[in-house]
């Protein structure tokens, strides 16, 4: 069966840190704590993933992010990018190929993915049952020291 993992992007981003840093690589651009946690947790137990954000859409680890940013589902922003180019992104990059999507994040990707991969492509999401980000990285971590995926005790 051929997985995805789909981890949340992050506010915090490596141009906060360095505004110098000219375009990088996305594997390097996300820095908060959850996202990290969430791509120790996918490259830990997944051969595929990528990184799903607003503006870029579907990033693989070496995609190029041009720049700084600050937006995120959710938010009335003309620079969200429209669910029509993201499905069409998600298919030029066979991100449709997959048997199942596993999205590590919040509530508001389910309707994101949903739109993107439909009802067709089984679509889990192991963070569900956490409230709160604390929990989600304790969640995460014991997971990957464990070496046991969340949602298989």
């Amino acid at each position: 069966m051929k997985r995805l993992c789909v981890i949340p992007c992050g506010k915090k981003k490596i141009w906060d840190i360095d505004p110098s840093k000219g375009p990088s690589a996305a594997r390097n651009v996300y820095l908060s704590p959850f996202h990290q946690a969430c791509r120790t947790y996918a490259q830990t137990f997944f051969a595929d993933w990528t990184i799903l954000s607003a503006k870029h859409g579907f990033l693989r680890p070496d995609d190029i992010v041009p720049e700084n940013y600050d937006v995120t589902f959710g938010m009335r922003h003309p620079e969200i990018m429209p669910l029509d180019a993201l499905k069409a992104q998600a298919e030029q990059k066979h991100l449709m190929q997959y048997d199942e999507i596993v999205m590590l994040g919040g509530k508001k990707y389910r309707p994101v993915l949903m739109s993107v991969f439909g009802k067709e492509q089984q679509i889990t999401y192991p963070l569900a049952g956490y409230r709160g980000i604390g929990y989600m990285l304790q969640a995460l971590k014991q997971a990957v020291d464990e070496r046991l995926e969340l949602g298989t005790k």
